[in-house]
């Protein structure tokens, strides 16, 4: 990654940087509402096991988007390309809202 190209102007490699934290922190949000889902007891939630496991793998999803992203972009910045466009993030956003759906109808019901 760093070997082709010029170096870019370092406020571009930082939000670059920063748009990866990002990427993290909302991994890492959704990891440990996985696990909490999983430990906290919901008595009206019947599908917590799968919901948690969801979340989960979107935490993961969410991980390996932002690293591939962060790699791509970097590359592109390197070699004076256009940035890549977003392939996961509508995916994930669709079933973010889809969780956040299923999570509120079963503690609303």
């Amino acid at each position: 990654m760093y070997d082709g190209g010029t170096e870019p102007d370092p406020r571009f490699t930082l939000a670059n940087e920063r748009t990866f934290l990002a990427w993290m922190r909302t991994a890492l949000s959704l990891l440990a509402a996985g696990v909490a889902l999983r430990a906290v007891p919901f008595p009206s939630l019947g599908h917590r096991q799968v919901l948690a496991v969801l979340l989960v793998l979107s935490a993961a999803a969410c991980a390996v988007t932002g690293l591939t992203r962060w790699a791509r972009s970097e590359r592109a910045l390197r070699r004076a390309q256009p940035l890549p466009a977003l392939s996961l993030a509508p995916v994930l956003s669709i079933g973010f809202v889809a969780a956040a759906a299923a999570l509120l109808t079963a503690l609303v019901v």
